[in-house]
């Protein structure tokens, strides 16, 4: 049983930064696609970003976000900098370990964390 365990979430003021912990089973990392995902009030979960051989991220996050992990640690992250009050959300890590056809989809991701609140004020 695959294990997500996010953390790293809080308050910050808009253009501050934050880091985003996400800690994984052991054997996960680098076998796995991993993805993060973030989902609003009242909006459908978006896809933020994904390391599936190649990291990818999404319109609104490229250039601001960055993905990476440490394999000691069995930890991913997601760098997030100039952060904006759109960004506020529920922040999720996500892993399959299917053959990803459609990395962007949360269909596409069989394990996922419990999720941490990220809040932009203005």
């Amino acid at each position: 049983q695959v294990q997500l365990v996010e953390s790293g979430g809080g308050l910050v003021q808009a253009g501050g930064s934050l880091r985003l912990s996400c800690a994984v089973s052991e054997g996960v990392l680098g076998v796995y696609a991993m993805g993060w995902f973030r989902q609003a009030p009242g909006k459908e979960r978006e896809w933020v970003g994904t390391w599936y051989f190649s990291k990818s991220y999404s319109e609104s996050v490229r250039g601001r976000f960055t993905i990476s992990r440490d394999d000691m640690k069995n930890t991913m992250y997601l760098q997030m900098n100039s952060l904006k009050p759109e960004d506020t959300a529920i922040y999720y890590c996500a892993a399959s370990g299917r053959v990803q056809t459609a990395p962007m989809s949360p269909q596409s991701y069989d394990y996922w964390g419990q999720g941490t609140q990220v809040t932009v004020s203005a």
